[in-house]
């Protein structure tokens, strides 16, 4: 199989990655650097759950490359800095060119910072209460290739998460919207077989202490 039809691309380095990022350079960053690395930093993960909200019908490249500007229209993503918004600061948010103006999705990330410290006293910690859904060997496929990742953007797991979470009051968070969250934070490592970032991931989230 050619590396573009598993989904592999080589980079400046002339090293396979995953194929998603175009070697675009920030995008090629985000990817070895960030994508996949397990975090238990309760802010990291609020900001990447509301990010991945935002980010619904458009493309994440979208969003990254506003994220500094959505840091500082949100408060740094400090979720109890945020559960005190009001309508004015909707209305603020609205007229920020900087971010993506969706209502919906303003109001909707207001309302989880509130859910978020609900979670995080229930729990002890947001990372607690995620971590505590990371899926075993048994709910892993055996080889994470482009077939797979593009047959399930959704799992059950992340099915679950997104019921308990909605059941919760947290909106935007639907099945898709959480399994890229967890892509994303390292509950899962869905770096591609053949891609230089899988083993590195691999071993760093062998060494993670996962929240209690």
């Amino acid at each position: 199989m050619g590396q573009e039809n598993a989904g592999l691309l080589d980079g400046p380095d002339g090293v396979a990655r995953c194929f998603w990022h175009g070697n675009l350079p920030d995008y090629l960053h985000y990817h070895d650097h960030e994508w996949g690395r397990p975090v238990a930093d309760d802010r990291r993960l609020f900001e990447k759950i509301c990010l991945e909200g935002f980010q619904s019908g458009l493309s994440w490249l979208t969003i990254l490359r506003k994220r500094e500007n959505f840091r500082e229209a949100f408060a740094n993503f400090e979720f109890d800095k945020v559960a005190l918004f009001t309508d004015k600061d909707v209305e603020r948010l609205l007229g920020n060119a900087g971010i993506i103006r969706h209502r919906g999705k303003i109001v909707s990330t207001i309302n989880n910072a509130r859910r978020a410290r609900e979670l995080a006293d229930e729990a002890g910690s947001l990372a607690s209460w995620f971590w505590k859904f990371e899926p075993g060997p048994d709910e892993r496929p055996t080889v994470v290739d482009l077939a797979h990742l593009r047959a399930n953007p959704t799992t059950a797991v992340s099915v679950r998460i997104s019921k308990e979470l909605k059941k919760r009051g947290w909106s935007f968070v639907g099945p898709t919207t959480v399994y890229a969250f967890m892509q994303a934070m390292g509950l899962v490592n869905d770096h591609l077989e053949g891609c230089v970032c899988r083993a590195e991931v691999e071993a760093e989230r062998k060494r993670f202490k996962r929240p209690k």
